[in-house]
């Protein structure tokens, strides 16, 4: 185990956007409990420094490994197909259509029931798309389109939390 290994090395998982969450977390809890800075308490102040790279490195990989998107992102990126979400927008039309079509929706819903079945179709929308993830990346082993998939991805987990947004208002 090093400091550089990438996530899926460093938590002992094959490299593949297809995890279970309960072994994610049991490997997480293993790990924090070998790096702990406590533990080495009576072996000075390097080895607690050190301690806590470790520490604060299983948590960053834990924080990647357990999110799927987060997961599929890092897993491109692996391969060789960084995100660039930040340059690189390009969608196809219909899903561009699609996202204009739901805004309108949400600027349009008035009540909790209409909030709520558009939030329904748009985690719909973001099971499918997590299910496309997960088949290239791990069957097709495509990271291009995956890298694709998953900046689409990221604007429906925003327009997800736009809905949770103006739910909690109808709340308040």
């Amino acid at each position: 185990m090093r400091l550089t290994d990438n996530d899926f090395q460093l938590f002992g998982l094959p490299e593949q956007q297809a995890q279970v969450r309960a072994d994610i977390d049991a490997r997480w809890k293993s790990l924090q409990a070998e790096v702990h800075p406590d533990r080495f308490a009576s072996e000075g102040a390097a080895a607690q420094r050190l301690a806590m790279q470790w520490a604060m490195r299983v948590n960053e990989a834990h924080q990647r490994l357990k999110d799927p998107l987060k997961r599929a992102a890092y897993l491109c990126e692996l391969r060789g197909a960084p995100l660039q979400a930040e340059n690189n927008t390009a969608m196809p039309s219909s899903f561009l259509m699609q996202q204009m079509e739901w805004r309108e929706a949400l600027d349009d819903a008035s009540d909790e029931g209409a909030l709520t079945a558009l939030d329904d179709e748009a985690a719909h929308a973001q099971a499918a798309a997590l299910a496309a993830v997960q088949r290239l990346l791990d069957e097709a082993g495509d990271a291009p389109a995956a890298a694709s998939q998953v900046r689409a991805l990221m604007f429906i987990q925003r327009f997800r939390a736009d809905i949770d947004q103006r739910l909690a208002a109808l709340d308040a």
